[in-house]
């Protein structure tokens, strides 16, 4: 599976993962439950978190290309009113994603508009803003259902799709690696594997031949390379499962440097 997903696909994931979390939100023991991978949040405030922002990336994306968020944008999330009940806060969240999915519709994959990502890989549109959107929403559906006790492996299609999107855009600047050039390679199980190159130029992703892949040439051994399913990846990278939950080669330190580096922006 190389193609990564388009625009209709990340509106269907949108769709999809928001309602994994209510399912999730409606069947835990309570809204004051602690969530196990964001210990400072309760359930509500996950719930929050996320409903929260589906309003502001809809403000967002409506507003158009901009240097910075819109005022309005800025104003809802201040303001912002959520439901204290289980069923009211259910609803609240499957309206807060059609906003959402109606702003993303209403605007196209190619409408420009702020992101918090300018100098990434990742594009400053509509598109890209659907495209974070949807491994956000996976990986809070998965952090509600780990909550409830049934956590539940992300689908393959988002996960695959995740984790270039996470070095897109989480890890690609053009702020020097303060640290001696080296790269992380990515291999999920699924056969997509990805390279993060860092050095005085910054960081930038480009894939990479799968281990063992009969077509393309073998890239030399990267300074770490971690290996796992796609969706492990994704939660790895997203700092929901430890680093000895997947197979490593190379030098495990190098992701502490990683994991800690704050590159100017």
């Amino acid at each position: 599976m190389q193609k990564n997903l388009d625009f209709s696909d990340l509106l269907r994931w949108i769709d999809d993962r928001s309602a994994a979390l209510r399912a999730a939100v409606a069947a835990a023991p309570g809204l004051d439950t602690k969530v196990p991978t964001c210990p400072e949040w309760t359930l509500f405030d996950l719930a929050k978190h996320l409903g929260g922002g589906d309003r502001f990336w809809a403000e967002i994306v409506a507003a158009g290309p901009a240097d910075e968020p819109s005022a309005q944008a800025a104003a809802g999330r201040a303001a912002l009113v959520v439901p204290q009940e289980r069923e009211e806060l259910v609803a609240w969240l499957a309206e807060s994603t059609q906003l959402l999915l109606n702003a993303l519709r209403e605007a196209g994959p190619e409408a420009g508009c702020w992101t918090w990502w300018p100098v990434s890989q990742s594009p400053v549109t509509a598109g890209g803003v659907a495209r974070h959107r949807v491994q956000e929403t996976a990986v809070h559906a998965y952090d509600a259902q780990l909550t409830g006790g049934a956590p539940q492996p992300l689908p393959v299609e988002v996960a695959l799709d995740g984790v270039e999107e996470f070095l897109f855009t989480c890890c690609a600047t053009p702020s020097a690696w303060p640290h001696e050039p080296t790269s992380f390679d990515f291999h999920a199980a699924e056969g997509r594997s990805w390279r993060l190159t860092v050095d005085g130029d910054g960081a930038r992703t480009t894939p990479v031949a799968a281990p063992g892949s009969t077509t393309g040439t073998d890239p030399d051994p990267a300074g770490a390379a971690v290996h796992g399913t796609a969706g492990e990846l994704v939660l790895f990278s997203y700092d929901r499962i430890p680093l000895d939950s997947l197979r490593l080669d190379g030098d495990a330190a190098l992701f502490g440097l990683l994991r800690s580096w704050e590159p100017a922006e």
